[in-house]
């Protein structure tokens, strides 16, 4: 018996019933198709029963070829044997493995799309961000910011009173935070989709399709590989003899070190320096390269790295560490820097100089999936891997380390893997965030990549001292760059280091996003006393001296 399969689609451009009736003539003449319904113009949406050997893709260009755009959103079989092997309780369409972010998305994904999905998790579940990432620093960071400002002289007669910091007790609120959050966005979640099957385990690849878990064999139609991702240290001498601390050690430690050595200039290195520089320990960072977080732009990096030496933060960029060894009881970072060699002694080490995939002892080789020389799963723009029924998203991929592109990847892995939509990954306006405070956000080129990319630009770059909301806030501190197409005027990258930046960055993101101009930007409406009119003021800045404005003038 053939085997038929149901399609959902979202069909776009239709504005008369006579546009309904040109996309169900078609979607009919799709060879292998067998039924459609459109059931109007206003539903913006057909449904299709057709041989399995349909794709989405040949549909979906059915409808383009008839001046309209289509979609496929859900894909299930609905007669005929079943596309997984046989477990308990029923086959397996999709087999997730892991369970952060990357992995619930493909696993929800799955099941709103009416297929049976198995998840499998070892270790605490939801992954980095909830556990031992985004969730445990951040708010460390920001109980430890409020202490900081209490004790600054910036707002005289309104200065507030300082209280003790309990160090203790903050780990102990962090943890009863992660836990209360790992239970409502995980566990909960887990118990609202009863259509997902979990397994507490680790999972074994014997072929694409041939999965060990706990000894027992599960054969999945198809499988996302979402293991995420592990601190990664360099091999420096002495390092592992020695001991360190990594990121997750860093936001356990019970007590505060009087000392420590931050080795790591960039995102989670410095979040980390500056929440213990702030809570009392004297801390060195050690860079590597030439300036702290080297991948954004080199105005906004030389502002924080004054910023941070400003609050007592030693900032030694370019070190190469040569050797780590223990002496009396501390560690002792021996390298060379401007042709010299320094030795920088503390009592505890952090080593935060970026992460790994977790792709070891999986059997991704076996099972013909590519691995590349940092250890990251190698996929196409669909996200499927060179083992075509296994597709990856997360961390795992070695690129744009982000639990909000985690989510994006594992939704749109599930959905290319079951219904061979053909959804390409598109990461091109992905937002950064580095938590410091002032925070450093960017989106898009800057402007040493636009220049290297032989691209004609145009760049502004205005103080927050210009912007309102930060004078009246009795804090200035940063800068917005802009870069800015010479030819088109669309903004091509977006740079803001600001006490808020990261709230004022998605502005920047919807404009490269959908391929807004500097002149859109100027003509927008921004309410007065936000932070985010300083997007206003970069593009203004283009043309004119912004300095000479009164509040609100464009």
């Amino acid at each position: 018996m053939t085997e038929l399969h149901e399609f959902e689609l979202a069909v776009r451009g239709m504005h008369c019933e006579s546009c309904a009736i040109h996309v169900e003539g078609a979607l009919g003449s799709v060879e292998g198709v067998r039924k459609v319904e459109v059931p109007s113009w206003k539903s913006a949406r057909a449904k299709v029963v057709a041989d399995k050997s349909v794709d989405a893709a040949g549909l979906a260009g059915a409808v383009q070829a008839a001046g309209y755009s289509a979609e496929v959103t859900a894909r299930k079989p609905i007669r005929g044997p079943h596309s997984g092997g046989e477990r308990s309780g029923g086959a397996i369409d999709l087999l997730v493995i892991g369970s952060g972010s990357a992995g619930f998305a493909a696993a929800i994904r799955g099941v709103e799309m009416g297929y049976k999905v198995t998840m499998v998790g070892a270790g605490a579940i939801g992954g980095t961000c909830v556990n031992v990432g985004c969730v445990p620093s951040k708010t460390l960071l920001r109980a430890v910011e409020l202490y900081h400002l209490a004790g600054l002289d910036r707002f005289q007669g309104m200065r507030t009173r300082r209280e003790s910091l309990d160090w203790p007790q903050l780990i102990e609120q962090k943890d009863q935070l992660v836990a209360e959050m790992r239970k409502a966005r995980y566990e909960n979640v887990l118990d609202g989709y009863p259509g997902i099957s979990y397994i507490e385990g680790r999972a074994q690849l014997s072929s694409s399709n041939r999965v060990q878990i706990e000894g027992r064999e599960y054969n999945p139609g198809k499988i996302v590989i979402a293991t995420g991702a592990h601190a990664w240290a360099p091999p420096i001498p002495g390092l592992e003899e020695v001991g360190y601390l990594d990121s997750q050690a860093a936001l356990d430690l019970k007590e505060l070190p009087k000392s420590m050595i931050v080795l790591g200039g960039n995102a989670v290195g410095l979040e980390l320096a500056q929440l213990y520089a702030r809570a009392g320990t004297k801390v060195t960072v050690l860079e590597l390269l030439p300036r702290l977080v080297p991948f954004e732009d080199e105005a906004l990096s030389e502002a924080l790295t004054g910023y941070l030496e400003q609050e007592g933060l030693q900032i030694l960029p370019g070190f190469e560490t040569r050797q780590v060894e223990s002496r009396r009881g501390k560690t002792l970072v021996v390298g060379r820097q401007n042709g010299g060699y320094l030795s920088i002694e503390a009592d505890s080490l952090l080593v935060a100089t970026g992460r790994r995939a977790n792709t070891a002892g999986f059997g991704l080789v076996e099972a013909g999936v590519e691995i590349g020389e940092r250890g990251e799963i190698i996929v196409d723009e669909h996200l499927r891997t060179s083992s075509p029924d296994i597709y990856a998203a997360g961390d795992v991929l070695g690129r744009d380390m982000f639990v909000y592109v985690a989510a994006y990847g594992g939704a749109l892995a599930a959905e290319n893997a079951l219904t061979g939509a053909g959804r390409v990954f598109d990461a091109s306006a992905v937002p950064r965030v580095t938590f410091t405070d002032p925070q450093v956000a960017s989106v898009g080129l800057t402007e040493a990549e636009a220049r290297e990319l032989g691209l004609p630009i145009n760049v502004s770059e205005v103080e927050m001292g210009l912007v309102a909301r930060a004078q009246a806030a009795r804090d200035t501190r940063g800068l917005i760059k802009l870069v800015v197409g010479a030819d088109d005027d669309r903004l091509l990258g977006a740079h803001i280091l600001a006490p808020e930046a990261g709230e004022m960055i998605q502005t920047a993101v919807l404009a490269i996003r959908f391929g807004l101009t500097a002149s859109d930007l100027r003509e927008t409406f921004y309410p007065y006393l936000t932070n985010v009119e300083g997007l206003k003021l970069a593009a203004l800045a283009l043309e004119k001296d912004v300095s000479l404005l009164s509040c609100c003038a464009g």
